[in-house]
């Protein structure tokens, strides 16, 4: 299975639009027009089809995490933890 079916699949399972994708990419800071990304949806025989790579499988699939569940808390160093902690 290449990364082109993997992210057909993903796109037809979640039932996401072109424009949802190229959002999706942005919360990562991955930059993709939709119709860079229409070429990785075409059949293999299409003059216009390009390979998926795994770049753009990766950070699409980061960007799924972020959409689906939201942008990681941010930690506190472990600095102004251990103060907390002695401070009582």
């Amino acid at each position: 299975m290449t990364n082109n079916d993997i992210f057909k699949k993903l796109r037809v399972a979640l039932k996401l639009r072109d424009d949802e994708i190229v959002k999706i990419l942005e919360l990562v800071d991955f930059r993709i027009t939709k119709s860079e990304l229409g070429a990785f949806f075409r059949k293999e025989d299409h003059p216009k089809y390009m390979e998926c790579g795994d770049q753009i499988l990766r950070n699409f699939l980061n960007g799924l995490v972020i959409h689906l569940r939201g942008p990681m808390p941010k930690k506190e160093s472990k600095l102004a933890t251990s103060n907390k902690n002695t401070k009582k």
